[in-house]
């Protein structure tokens, strides 16, 4: 099953772990669109005030694609 979406997540703690993930996101966003590949969504995400998360939801068929350029700490299914 090829078919379905990933939540590829980056981590951010600390201060400003805020303004971090936001940032992450526009190289999220750029490195899609040099490589020409397709993703669904791109934001990031307020845990709590030490801890943000950046993220990308994809297809399951480029996540290796994504994973071994960007490494993100972990992947879920994307709802």
């Amino acid at each position: 099953m090829l078919d379905r979406k990933l939540k590829l997540i980056w981590d951010f703690r600390g201060e400003s772990s805020e303004k971090t993930a936001e940032h992450h996101c526009i190289h999220l966003k750029e490195f899609a669109i040099i490589e020409k590949l397709h993703f669904y969504e791109i934001d990031f995400s307020v845990i709590s005030e030490l801890h943000t998360i950046a993220f990308i939801v994809v297809d399951e068929i480029d996540m290796k694609t994504y994973r071994d350029a960007l490494k993100p700490h972990r992947g879920q299914l994307a709802e």
